[in-house]
C-alpha cells in the first residue's frame, strides 16, 4: 500500500527527491499522469512521486493541481505527504503548500527548504546558493521562474495567506499553526530537524527538496533492499533543454575535454514535426553516427554565446516565450525517438525538467522508476522502447560540478560503479 505521495513540480526534481527513498529500498514510482489512481497500485509501491508539472503555470492553477491530487490521495488512504519544492526556491510554493494544507486539513506544514550537499542553504531566514541570497544568484536571472526574494516567509507570504514561521533549526513545540520554516547549513541539520518532528509525531505534512527527503526514509519505515543496477551502456548522449549556467558551464567543459556538442538549430527546435519530416531523416541518421563514433555526444538547443537567433526565428514566427518553452522540449523529443528508431544505443542523459518530460512523452513513457544516484543530483532510471531497455540519467540544471560530464563518463568506464547500490 502507498504510504506516502511525493508532490514535486518537475520531472528532474520528482526523481531526484523519489530516488532518496529507492536507495534506501522503498518501492518507489515517478508517474506523470494527471489522472492517477492513487489506490494501491500493481507493483506494491510504498512511495508514489507525482510529477503536477507545476512550475510555470499560475498560482491559482498550481494551487488546484496540488488541492485535487491531495484529496485523491487522501480517498485512497494516504497519510503522510511531501511537497517537493525547488532546491532554489522557483515555482509557485506558496500556493502548492497552501494547497495541500487546505486539501489535507493539515494546521501545520514543516517546511526544509536547504539541500547543503548542493550548496542550497538557509539562515535566519534567508535562503543561500553557494553563500550567495538566492534572488542575487544565476536563480534569480532564470528566463522563465526569476526568484526575486531570499527571504522564504516572504516569498511564500506573496502566494499564501497562511501564517508563516521561521524556525532555527529545532522543532517548536507545536503550539503554532502555519508553515514553519527551518533553517538547516549542513545534513546533520536536516537529520536533526527530522528526528524533532519524528519525537514529535508531526511526519504527516513537509515540504523541502531532495535534501530533506534524505533524512526520512527510517522516519517513516520506509527501509528495504536497495533495488539492483543494471549495466549502463557505453556510450552518453547528452540531451540539454536546460538554460542554467551552471549546465553550460558543464557542457563547455565537456566539450573542452573531446565531447562532441551538435546544436540544434532554431527551425529544427521551434518546429514540432520536423523530426519526423523526409528532410530530417539524414541529418538525424548522421547525428546516430557520430553518436557511435563518439564517447560522449551533446544535443544542446542553446545558441552559440552572443546569439539570439532561436528567439529571432521565434518572433519571425509570432512565438512568445512560454509558446517557445513549451514547444522545444516536444521538437526534443521528437528527435530522441527517431534516434532510437536509427538503433542509437547509448546511455542518456538529460538535463532539465520539461526535456526530460518531452523526451518521454514523445517515446510513450509515463511513470519511471528511480534506481540510485551516480552524483548528488544525478538519478538512474531505465526504460524501454520498442522491447530495448535504456538506461537514463536526469538532473536539474542547477546541479552538479563544472566536470560533471567527464565525471559520470569515468564512471560508465567503470563496471563496479554501475553496480553498486
Amino acid at each position: 500500500m502507498v504510504k506516502l505521495l511525493i508532490l514535486a513540480d518537475d520531472f528532474t526534481g520528482a526523481l531526484d527527491t523519489g530516488v532518496q527513498f529507492a536507495e534506501e529500498g522503498a518501492a518507489t514510482l515517478v508517474v506523470t499522469d494527471p489522472n492517477y489512481d492513487f489506490s494501491p497500485p500493481p507493483g506494491g509501491e510504498n512511495v508514489i512521486v507525482f510529477d503536477t508539472e507545476t512550475r510555470h503555470v499560475s498560482p491559482e492553477a498550481a494551487y488546484r493541481t496540488i488541492s485535487h491530487a491531495v484529496s485523491l490521495a487522501k480517498g485512497a488512504g494516504i497519510s503522510y505527504f511531501y511537497k517537493k519544492t525547488d532546491s532554489a526556491l522557483r515555482g509557485n510554493i506558496g500556493a502548492e503548500l497552501a494547497a495541500l494544507m487546505d486539501a489535507a486539513g493539515a494546521p501545520r506544514l514543516h517546511f526544509v527548504p536547504a539541500y547543503p550537499r548542493m550548496g542550497r542553504t538557509t539562515r535566519q531566514g534567508i535562503h543561500y546558493i553557494d553563500g550567495i541570497p538566492v534572488a542575487e544568484s544565476v536563480f534569480g536571472r532564470d528566463p522563465f521562474n526569476p526568484v526575486t526574494c531570499s527571504n522564504v516567509t516572504e516569498l511564500i507570504g506573496m502566494q499564501s495567506a497562511r501564517k508563516v514561521f521561521s524556525i532555527d533549526k529545532e522543532p517548536l513545540s507545536h503550539d503554532r499553526n502555519g508553515i514553519l520554516v527551518y533553517d538547516a547549513s549542513t545534513d546533520a541539520d536536516l537529520k536533526s530537524i527530522a528526528n524533532g518532528l519524528a519525537r514529535s509525531r508531526e511526519l504527516n505534512f513537509l515540504a523541502g527538496c531532495a535534501g530533506f527527503a534524505a533524512a526520512l526514509p527510517a522516519l517513516l519505515g520506509l527501509k528495504g533492499t536497495a533495488p539492483t543496477r543494471k549495466e549502463l551502456l557505453s556510450r552518453l548522449l547528452v540531451i540539454c533543454g536546460s538554460v542554467n549556467p551552471i549546465t553550460l558551464a558543464q557542457l563547455d567543459e565537456a566539450e573542452k575535454s573531446g565531447a562532441l556538442r551538435l546544436r540544434i538549430r532554431p527551425e529544427q527546435k521551434l518546429e514540432p514535426l520536423w523530426s519526423f519530416s523526409r528532410e530530417a531523416e539524414s541529418t538525424l541518421k548522421s547525428w546516430a553516427d557520430l553518436c557511435r563514433q563518439n564517447e560522449i555526444c551533446i544535443l544542446d538547443t542553446n545558441d552559440l554565446p552572443g546569439s539570439d537567433e532561436t528567439a529571432q526565428y521565434a518572433a519571425a514566427h509570432g512565438l512568445s516565450l512560454e509558446e517557445t518553452r513549451a514547444i522545444i522540449p516536444k521538437s526534443v523529443g521528437g528527435m530522441v525517438k527517431r534516434l532510437l528508431e536509427f538503433g542509437l544505443n547509448s546511455t542518456f542523459l538529460v538535463t532539465g525538467g520539461d526535456t526530460l518530460l518531452g523526451v518521454m512523452r514523445q517515446i510513450g513513457i509515463d511513470r519511471l522508476s528511480p534506481a540510485g544516484e551516480l552524483e548528488a543530483g544525478v538519478v538512474l532510471s531505465h526504460f524501454s522502447f520498442q522491447g530495448k531497455s535504456y538506461p537514463i540519467l536526469s538532473k536539474s540544471g542547477g546541479f552538479g560540478s563544472k566536470a560533471l560530464m567527464m565525471e559520470l563518463m569515468e564512471k560508465i568506464r567503470t563496471p563496479s560503479a554501475e553496480k553498486q547500490p
